[in-house]
Formats: structure tokens, C-alpha cells, sequence
């Protein structure tokens, strides 16, 4: 060997050598080095959200614009990030997906599904190939917290009755509003259940099984003890307890479709739109109407909820209906222990919903997930199975007791403890700790955040994408020539929902020429295979076509154009929530 090669092969052995150093260096073990190595096994007040959010802001300026849609009642920022990558077209321009969560104060584990999708989509953004095309063909924007008052409340404060906001209302109607909520009694920090001991005339028993555990009696028996409620005094001095919380209305039943009034739906308020947070939310969605899909995190149950809310509002349209059936099926294969419902069917019903105004009002597909279902304790249909048996030991309430024994080591229970209660005398304090039962534990919350990112990206995939086909040009005689284009939807949803053009709340597609044409006439080609005459388009300006039921979702069509002229002639497929698009034919 000479001496040449010799120090050839020394060169290409030293490359190889800082070769394997920078991958080691940019991968350890299995895994590349993350840039943001945030954990997530913590829950975070609406401070550390937003510290959270500019960091990611900062860390990934490129692709992240955080900005606020407005006010909460209590003055806390309404967070919004935007994902975008410039690079490959304005946000407007792309159809754009909005997530939403803890919209109820006590529903809490949506906010971090929300950072953890941004996290993720970022931090994937260049290695993984499906989620690099999404973030350059969409646009995401996550709203964390909905109701950031309640959300504070929750975590910061001891925490019972957050699902409201904190507009004040007079619940009792004695002229004051918000003058007596619960009370933290015992100053531990917990909200805890009150019961009474009143020997042979209470409502309920203590099981034989498990002290802790209270039972209801039989009709006609008695038991020896009562239930009061939750931890608290008569604050108004009126003979009643806890009976005007803060706030006290329902968030999610403020919007305006089939909103109804306080008698009829609870928790309604005056009229759509009376609350801060979900007018300057829906401000945020009017003025991008190229948000396509919209979902909106809640918890509990296990469910990926469709509208519409109210039975009396019929059912979708059929086409519709085919959409959403395929995304939330989809969905439950994605999502163990989840069940895809419509709202009033599957749940209960609700007008002045959220999803049903995104849907009617605003044309987007739109869901509601129900994070956490019990059944995710114990993760196996065998344990199920045991949880319906009487005589097991994880039958009924047992289960939860069981899990929280031998897996959170009894941390979500507080043991029944004597109280001299200014009102009630003698009672006992205990029960159940905020975190318990709606919110997943924290170990389990990675898979949950995971999945349920996961479906949101489906949805967002399956959202409209506008593209163009083939071309041909034919000359018919002279300067007179037959153009044909194919247009493409890539996509399950339609530009225009069925819904959304019932109620004309979309904008028509728009197909417009350039170039020094004249449109002769203009038609949808049935089947390009086949011969067969066209379907002439009935339209004054043939340069300026207006599609308004919109394109259907996975269809190509062929647009034929008789035109006279030269040159080059371009058309343009505009899509207020599929895109915009563009083909140029040289006429010759």
C-alpha cells in the first residue's frame, strides 16, 4: 500500500471519528437532545403558562407568535400562540387549525395538551417528516386557558367551584353577588365534604368494608349519618351555605348558537357573547375565517363530542355527518376508553355551546374532547371486567380507593376529621382532594397529552388542501382554444361545510383568469374519461366564478374554459379555508 493511500485512509478514519462525535453529541441513547427540555408532570397557574409560552417564543421565533386575544374578567391575559412557517406562505393563506382549552376553571388538563402540542411540533419540526409538512401547510393557533380566573382559582386557591369565571353574579338573588362561597374551615387548603353524625336518622351508612366509605340506605331505612355539602358557613347570614360562589355561571353556554335563556338553559348569563373571554375569543376566530377545524378541550368521561347540543336542533346534514364520523371514528382508535358522541346524546344536553356556535356560525368542523375516563386507572379490559363484579375488591367506589392506595399511596384522600362547626356543631371533615377523580394522575399524563395532541393533528391534516392538476389546451380554431384544468381538494373536509352554506357563513370560493383572454363560456367537465357535454356554469363574470357550495373533500373536478386570446392565461382556485392555489396554460 503507498504511502498516499495510507494517508488517505488516515483522513477518511479521522472524518469518520468527528462524524460519529457530532451525532453523539446531537443524539444521546436512543433519542436526539430535545432544545426545550421541559418536563410535564406538574400542573401550571396562568403565570407559569405564560412564562412557559415565551419561552417557546423566544426559543423558536421562525415558526411562534404569542399574542393576547384580550382580557379576562379578573385581568389575565388571554394567550394565544400562533404556528406558522412564513416561508411557505402567510398565515391566511393556509387553512388553520384552533385548540382551546380549560374553558371550565376546574378542567385543567387541556392547557398542557396545548403547550405540549407546540412543544412538540417544535421540537419535531425537521426530523420527523409528517410534522414538518404539517407545520409548513397549516397554521395552529392554542388558546391554553379559556378561563384563566377559574383556572387560578383551581390550582392557587382551595379550589371547589372553579368550573365558573369570576363575573359576578347574584345567585341568590339577595342583591349581593358572589357573597358566600365555600369556606376553608380548618385551613389545610383543601375544600373537604362535611357529614354529620345523627344516629338512626341520617340518609347514609358507613360500609362495612372500608370506613372511609359512606353508603346510602335503602328507601325506608335510616343510616346515622347526613351529608352537608362542601366545606363552608353561611358567609350572608341567611340560613344557607355555599349557595353564592364566585361567578356562578357556566362559560361554555354564552355562545350564540341556540344560546337560550337562564330559565331554560343554567348558567347561560343575559345573552351571547355577555362574557369577556368568549367575545374576544370569537373576535379572534371571525377575523381568520381560514380556521377549517376547531377543538376544545374539557374533561371528564372519555369522549369526543360533535353537536349538535340540543336535540330540537335536527341533525346534521348527511354530508357533514360522513366527515365527522370518519374523524371521530378515527378517534376512538386513537384514543383507548374514548367514545365518540354527539353532545345531547352521549352526554347531556347544552345550548350555547362553544363547538355548536364554531360549527353553525363560523362554518368549522369542530369537537370537544372530554379528557380522562376512569377506566385509563387501571388500563385493561380484564379490570374492567372485575370493576362490574360486587364482590371484588375495585367494584364501584372501591376502585377509586383501590388506585389511590396502592398507586398514589393515599395521597388524593384526606381522612375524616372532628370539626366544631360554628352552625352544625359537631361534624367531621374529609373526602376527596381537588386533584382527585377529574384530573388524571400526574404520572399517567404524558399518554394523555400525547393522544390526544395526536387526533388534533389528524383533524388538522384532514383539512381542506387546494391544489392544481393537469393541464390541457386544445386549439379549436383560430385563437379560440379549449382549456382544461383539474382542481383538487387532497383532503376528507370540504372547503365549505354543508352547514356552514345552509347558513351562508363562508365566504363563496372564488375561481378568477388573468391574461388577455376572453371567456367564451365556462363549465364543469363531468368525467374527463368519458365524452360528454359539459356542465355550463350560469354566471355573468366568467372570469370571476363564484363555487358556493364550496370543493367536496378528497375530489378532483375539471374546470373547462372556452377562451379566445394568446399568451399565457392563469387561473386561481381561492378557498377561504383550503387555500389558494394556481395553474398557468400557454395558450398556442
Amino acid at each position: 500500500m503507498t504511502n498516499t493511500n495510507i494517508r488517505s485512509l488516515i483522513a477518511l478514519a479521522c472524518v469518520a471519528v468527528v462524524t460519529q462525535a457530532t451525532a453523539a453529541q446531537e443524539q444521546r441513547g436512543s433519542d436526539p437532545e430535545h432544545t426545550l427540555p421541559l418536563t410535564w408532570d406538574r400542573w401550571l397557574d396562568h403565570d407559569e403558562i405564560g412564562e412557559r409560552l415565551r419561552l417557546m417564543e423566544r426559543t423558536w421565533p421562525q415558526f411562534l407568535t404569542l399574542q393576547s386575544a384580550g382580557m379576562s374578567y379578573g385581568g389575565r391575559e388571554m394567550w394565544v400562540m400562533t404556528i406558522n412557517n412564513p416561508e411557505t406562505g402567510d398565515e391566511m393563506d393556509k387553512a388553520a387549525m384552533y385548540i382551546e382549552a380549560n374553558v371550565h376553571g376546574n378542567e385543567i388538563q387541556g392547557a398542557e395538551v396545548t403547550l405540549y402540542t407546540i412543544w412538540y411540533l417544535m421540537e419535531n419540526y425537521g426530523r420527523i417528516e409528517e410534522i414538518t409538512r404539517l407545520v409548513d401547510e397549516r397554521v395552529f393557533h392554542l388558546v391554553p386557558s379559556v378561563n384563566p380566573d377559574g383556572r387560578d382559582y383551581f390550582l392557587d386557591e382551595a379550589g371547589s367551584g372553579a368550573r365558573t369565571g369570576h363575573v359576578p353574579v347574584d345567585s341568590d338573588g339577595d342583591g349581593v353577588a358572589d357573597e358566600d362561597g365555600p369556606d376553608d374551615l380548618n385551613g389545610n387548603g383543601i375544600i373537604e365534604q362535611m357529614r354529620k353524625y345523627v344516629p338512626g336518622q341520617g340518609t347514609h351508612r358507613i360500609s362495612h368494608d372500608d370506613p372511609r366509605r359512606l353508603e346510602p340506605v335503602a328507601p325506608g331505612e335510616f343510616g346515622d349519618w347526613i351529608l352537608l355539602g362542601r366545606e363552608g358557613i353561611d358567609n350572608d347570614g341567611d340560613g344557607l351555605v355555599n349557595e353564592d360562589p364566585i361567578g356562578g355561571y357556566d362559560p361554555n353556554r354564552n355562545y350564540a348558537s341556540d344560546w337560550q335563556p337562564n330559565y331554560i338553559q343554567s348558567g347561560s348569563m343575559n345573552y351571547p357573547f355577555e362574557l369577556p373571554e368568549a367575545r374576544a375569543l370569537n373576535d379572534f376566530m371571525v377575523a381568520r375565517p381560514n380556521i377549517a377545524g376547531m377543538q376544545s378541550f374539557h374533561n371528564t368521561g372519555g369522549m369526543i363530542l360533535r353537536g349538535p347540543g340540543a336535540a330540537w336542533q335536527g341533525t346534521y346534514p348527511s354530508a357533514d355527518i360522513r366527515v365527522y364520523d370518519e374523524l371521530g371514528e378515527t378517534g376512538e382508535r386513537m384514543l383507548p376508553y374514548y367514545n365518540y358522541y354527539v353532545i345531547w346524546r352521549g352526554l347531556y344536553t347544552v345550548h350555547g355551546g362553544s363547538i355548536d356556535w364554531t360549527n353553525d356560525g363560523l362554518g368549522i368542523v369542530s369537537f370537544s374532547n372530554e379528557l380522562w375516563n376512569g377506566g385509563q386507572y387501571f388500563n385493561s379490559p380484564l379490570l374492567q371486567e372485575q370493576q362490574q363484579d360486587p364482590n371484588s375488591p375495585i367494584s364501584g367506589q372501591r376502585s377509586r380507593f383501590f388506585f389511590d392506595d396502592f398507586l398514589e399511596f393515599g395521597d388524593q384522600y384526606v381522612e375524616w376529621t372532628p370539626f366544631d362547626h360554628p352552625q352544625f356543631g359537631a361534624v367531621e371533615l374529609g373526602g376527596w382532594k381537588k386533584l382527585s377523580g377529574r384530573v388524571n394522575p400526574r404520572f399517567m399524563s404524558m399518554e394523555l397529552f400525547h393522544r390526544n395532541m395526536a387526533f388534533t393533528l389528524y383533524h388538522a391534516d384532514q383539512m381542506p388542501l387546494m391544489s392544481m392538476g393537469e393541464t390541457s389546451v386544445e386549439r379549436v380554431e383560430g385563437n379560440i382554444f379549449r382549456v382544461r384544468i383539474d382542481i383538487r381538494n387532497e383532503r376528507l373536509i370540504p372547503t365549505i361545510t354543508e352547514r356552514g352554506r345552509r347558513n351562508n357563513v363562508v365566504r363563496p370560493d372564488l375561481i378568477t383568469v388573468e391574461g388577455d383572454v376572453d371567456i367564451i363560456a365556462a363549465g364543469w367537465v363531468p368525467n374527463k374519461f368519458r365524452p360528454g357535454p359539459t356542465q355550463m356554469i350560469d354566471q355573468e363574470e366568467l372570469d370571476r366564478i363564484l363555487v358556493r357550495s364550496g370543493h367536496p373533500g378528497r375530489t378532483t373536478r375539471t374546470l373547462e374554459y372556452l377562451v379566445r386570446g394568446s399568451g399565457s392565461m392563469t387561473v386561481q382556485y381561492s378557498a377561504v379555508k383550503g387555500g389558494t392555489v394556481r395553474a398557468t396554460v400557454q395558450l398556442r
